[in-house]
């Protein structure tokens, strides 16, 4: 609980948090990691063949799950005026249906498609919410998530974000992620900015961050919760 407390000093003291994210924060809720999504669409095969491309596989599990604890307190945050952006690998879209507004997807997401025949662009989620592979209206090809299309390609635009928002970042919250992704944002960061570690295993932040926490991202922000219940100065986390 030490930790806990030295991670809620630190957010009550930092006026620019951003949140670093990787699969961790989403898997405790069932989701679905980028390396799946690759697997499926190899699996899967193309539309024409057989079945829709990696439908099958992944968007079965796609959407039949809900943010996480740890997505909703850091939505919180934002609402507070506390976080300005999160950096995540995620694709699954877990950050903008938990409520957050400042999200940089850094590799797309299934909120970035494509068709992969004429290249119109469908940029929602709400075309996976259906039982069949959504086609294009234009030409009638496959349409495809970034992540796909792209070739584990960086989104530039999110990437700028990434950049510009860790750039004034007082305090980073790394959450459930493995490495600074080829430092594509990292050396943007203030050299004097406190580094918050929540991850139960070793990854390559260890070595840099001022605290961490071997708890997973749920089981944290829970205690946090429930550090400061009553007092409104601690994220709340999924009300439900």
């Amino acid at each position: 609980m030490d930790k806990i407390q030295q991670l809620a000093d630190y957010i009550n003291h930092s006026s620019s948090i951003v949140a670093i994210t990787g699969a961790g924060i989403s898997v405790g809720g069932g989701g679905v990691t980028y390396g799946q999504m690759l697997f499926s669409r190899r699996a899967g095969g193309r539309r024409g063949s057989n079945e829709g491309s990696f439908l099958p596989t992944y968007l079965e599990t796609m959407f039949s799950y809900q943010p996480s604890f740890a997505h909703y307190a850091l939505a919180e945050l934002e609402t507070e005026g506390k976080l300005i952006g999160i950096i995540t690998t995620n694709v699954d879209c877990m950050h903008t249906i938990a409520g957050s507004k400042n999200v940089a997807e850094i590799q797309g997401s299934v909120q970035v498609n494509c068709c992969a025949k004429c290249g119109r662009h469908y940029d929602s989620y709400e075309i996976w919410k259906q039982e069949e592979l959504p086609l294009c209206e234009s030409c009638g090809g496959e349409i495809l998530p970034w992540p796909l299309y792209s070739h584990v390609g960086l989104w530039d635009a999110d990437v700028q974000k990434a950049r510009e928002w860790i750039a004034k970042a007082d305090l980073l919250l790394i959450i459930g992620t493995r490495g600074n992704f080829g430092d594509v944002y990292w050396s943007n960061r203030q050299r004097n900015a406190t580094i918050v570690q929540i991850n139960p295993g070793h990854t390559g932040f260890d070595g840099v961050a001022d605290l961490n926490i071997r708890q997973g991202s749920d089981d944290v922000f829970q205690s946090l919760k429930k550090l400061h219940a009553g007092r409104g100065n601690a994220p709340q986390g999924d009300t439900k």
